[in-house]
């Protein structure tokens, strides 16, 4: 799926439930940052971890949360928990990282609100530049085992072309 079909079709409909749940806004900014992070986590494509041996691996969702890592553990920050609660009850979900972390594998909204969540706990503003959008990414947030810094650069471009058609 292209970032653009992404946007249109996966994260616009996750980020309006996600506000209408727990009143979790979503700006140009935040949208453009997760785009390229579900672009460079799962391709737009992939709902979990696919290790290079085929099998499933520990992350879950387009912007691949694992069990343990800071997206699922935003249910216990003190900026995000309320919140996080807020979106595991209107999901009909339990707020524990095992049961958010099954839940966000087919449940869109839920994924992209905790990813959402995730972003509102770094202390800095959302970056709007690529090299700090990669910094935010890759040193504070999803911190990844592996990262690919020149997939980010294309995944930013992409998510960058993609809200600006949209708002434009």
């Amino acid at each position: 799926m292209t970032h653009a079909d992404f946007l249109r079709r996966i994260m616009r409909p996750a980020a309006a439930w996600a506000e209408q749940a727990a009143g979790i806004r979503s700006s140009p900014e935040a949208l453009r940052f997760l785009l390229a992070v579900a672009g460079q986590e799962s391709a737009c494509t992939h709902r979990f971890q696919i290790l290079a041996n085929g099998n499933a691996g520990p992350a879950r969702s387009f912007w691949q949360g694992e069990q343990t890592g800071g997206m699922i553990l935003v249910l216990r920050h003190g900026k995000t928990s309320a919140m996080a609660r807020q979106l595991c009850d209107a999901a009909s979900v339990r707020p524990e990282p095992a049961h958010v972390w099954r839940a966000i594998e087919g449940h869109d909204g839920l994924a992209y609100g905790f990813a959402r969540l995730l972003l509102l706990t770094d202390p800095y503003k959302i970056p709007v530049d690529q090299a700090p959008a990669w910094e935010c990414y890759a040193e504070r947030l999803w911190r990844p085992g592996r990262p690919h810094r020149g997939a980010w650069e294309a995944n930013w471009d992409a998510a960058s072309v993609a809200v600006r058609a949209e708002t434009a």
